[in-house]
């Protein structure tokens, strides 16, 4: 997949695509599918896949205290986008500037100079534009000026019994409830967090229970404060199974200020300080708790680790 980038890029003359826009956080089924139609209406018209996304969230530029938390960073975004076939992705920064583009504005810049495109795929509720002032009606009015069709498709739901659609908001939801398995049927996999692992204060390897530290940034969702079961990859490409904790560590510590994330890798032995790591939740194991004693707490990350490998034996 090429990358190209708001304001500077363009395809070359000739060259003409189907394409899409929209934030894309998560990459979920709802997006996916808009996806797959972009293909098929690629193959129908003998062109190109481009899809237009953003570096962050429109949001935290137009409404930043209320801005919803990031469910992949732009780099997981694209790798994600890639592995769906698209040709190109075409990324904006989103900024003041951008926020104050008309509809029209936009959609002729990006959409006809920019990218050539003969067809836009979007989701029956999309808005565009400054104030969100676009839409998909106004959207086939320029296509009937520009020389593109445009394809509207019905939001997706996870059962014929949900009804409410698919959505990055739903997922969150999900994940901050701590029901990582809802939130993968949604997203078409596990929902993984990336970082790199620092030294912590090795109260784990001093009870027989190493742990990986891993910064995630505030602006990231987080699962609720559990302990889960899952899988870290490491640089090397490596996958181990693993149990996660995600907390406060109430027993050692009466008022932590934040949650930690911290990975227990079951059967391994090695050093990871400083190695960028991926760590994909399965199952949520048990809530967290405060221990009465380095004994009982022992016993109970024991049981973790059994429980862990009862899970992800049983999902492969």
């Amino acid at each position: 997949m090429e990358l190209l980038h708001d304001r500077q890029d363009h395809l070359p003359e000739g060259v003409n695509v189907a394409s899409t826009i929209g934030v894309f956080d998560g990459v979920h089924l709802g997006h996916q599918e808009i996806f797959r139609t972009v293909r098929a209406t690629a193959d129908r018209l003998g062109i190109a896949t481009a899809v237009v996304t953003f570096d962050g969230h429109p949001a935290h530029v137009v409404r930043p205290e209320s801005a919803p938390r990031l469910l992949t960073t732009l780099e997981q975004k694209l790798e994600l986008i890639a592995d769906q076939g698209i040709d190109y992705s075409y990324v904006i920064s989103f900024d003041e500037e951008r926020a104050r583009t008309d509809a029209a504005d936009f959609v002729q810049q990006v959409f006809v100079a920019a990218l050539h495109t003969k067809a836009i795929v979007v989701g029956e509720d999309f808005h565009f534009g400054a104030g969100r002032s676009g839409n998909v009606d106004g959207l086939t009015t320029f296509g009937e000026q520009w020389g593109f069709e445009v394809l509207a498709l019905e939001l997706i739901r996870h059962s014929d019994e949900a009804r409410e659609p698919v959505s990055s908001t739903k997922i969150r939801r999900a994940l901050a409830g701590g029901d990582v398995g809802r939130a993968a049927q949604m997203l078409g996999r596990p929902y993984e967090v990336r970082g790199v692992v620092e030294l912590g204060d090795r109260r784990g390897r001093q009870i027989g229970f190493p742990t990986a530290n891993i910064p995630v940034p505030k602006v990231m969702a987080w699962p609720a404060d559990a302990v889960y079961a899952g899988w870290c990859t490491l640089a090397d490409g490596t996958r181990h199974a693993c149990a996660i904790n995600i907390g406060r560590r109430p027993t050692f510590y009466e008022h932590a200020e934040q949650s930690l994330l911290e990975v227990h890798l079951i059967d391994f032995e090695g050093d990871l300080y400083g190695q960028q790591v991926s760590v994909e939740f399965v199952d949520f194991l048990r809530s967290e708790r405060k221990f009465d004693g380095i004994d009982q707490l022992t016993a109970q990350l024991k049981s973790d680790v059994d429980d862990a490998r009862t899970v992800l034996r049983a999902t492969g």
